[in-house]
């Protein structure tokens, strides 16, 4: 399949005060700006035209393991567009469609004990997840985003759910195993890990997730209308970010319940979970997406590759 490389040519001015408070809110480094002149504008400028071409609410799926910079590319895009070009967006991610502890517990007894663990296709509430994107395409209203408190590794009260009006111009979904899409069955005989070998030894937990993403996920993916993707140097380095985010989670939640925040030696065994799907990503998603930002171990892309435009 054919690619061009990306360029910074055409990026319009930036209003003076949006970076330096955007670095600041976010804590980044001043070498941010670079990434963001030379892949991250060019990247909004291309989705704010093809929302222009479309004439409707414009679908961004955004794929990209633990720790990868997602979160943090998904606001600086919803700021640009929102703050320099006047377009609503909304912003959603996979994470908070996760499942209660309580449902989860109930997965646990009914299907497979590993299913108590949020993460994997299977714990999130695609009803729910159907049911905004939906909302989000309306002619007029408004729509709670919902939101998921991983410090009590719980949904947040649904009155701290954040509203927007519809329709919107562009929505944002990111996640972790967003656009994952299932494996063949013949690849789910053998044990990705540890974590597998002892505690999923006949693949029924393995066979329920594939199931659900073939089931369910895929179709929402099909909602998508342009996708982006951090591709990692590999799953050895998602430890290590795993690590930095729950690091991250444990300082802000001073002082507060932080009973849902994971130690170094409980990220070593949350990661196997994703283990299995992230490395499935990196070898399959990237031909499927409209971008791929490739990353190095410091999070800084080192190569940024777009499928040429269609309109």
């Amino acid at each position: 399949m054919l690619r061009v490389e990306s360029s910074c040519l055409g990026v319009t001015a930036i209003n003076s005060s949006f970076l330096p408070d955007f670095l600041h809110r976010h804590q980044l480094p001043a070498s941010y700006i670079e990434t963001v002149q030379r892949w991250f504008i060019p990247l909004t400028e291309e989705l704010r035209l093809k929302q222009k071409v479309l004439n409707r609410t414009l679908m961004v799926g955004v794929n990209g393991c633990q720790g990868s910079g997602k979160s943090t590319l998904v606001d600086f895009v919803a700021e640009y567009l929102s703050r320099q070009e006047g377009l609503s967006v909304a912003v959603l991610s996979l994470d908070d469609f996760y499942y209660s502890t309580e449902k989860r517990n109930q997965l646990a007894e009914s299907i497979h004990p590993l299913l108590r663990t949020r993460g994997v296709p299977g714990t999130h509430d695609v009803n729910l997840i159907e049911l905004v994107l939906s909302q989000l395409t309306k002619a007029s209203g408004e729509v709670k985003l919902p939101r998921f408190n991983k410090a009590i590794d719980n949904p947040a009260p649904e009155s701290k759910w954040p509203v927007v009006n519809t329709p919107v111009d562009i929505v944002l979904f990111e996640g972790w195993s967003w656009g994952v899409n299932a494996q063949d069955d013949s690849d789910l005989s053998e044990p990705q890990n540890g974590l597998e070998r002892e505690q999923d030894q006949k693949g029924r937990w393995r066979s329920y997730v594939n199931e659900q993403i073939g089931r369910y996920y895929e179709p929402l993916y099909a909602q998508m209308d342009h996708w982006v993707m951090l591709k990692a140097p590999s799953f050895d380095q998602v430890f290590q970010w795993r690590l930095e985010q729950e690091q991250k989670l444990s300082r802000k939640s001073s002082g507060r319940d932080s009973s849902g925040v994971m130690d170094e030696a409980q990220v070593a065994n949350f990661v196997q979970f994703f283990e299995r799907l992230t490395q499935h990503a990196l070898r399959d998603l990237p031909a499927r997406c409209d971008q791929v930002f490739s990353l190095d171990e410091t999070r800084a892309i080192v190569s940024g590759k777009s499928l040429p435009s269609e309109n």
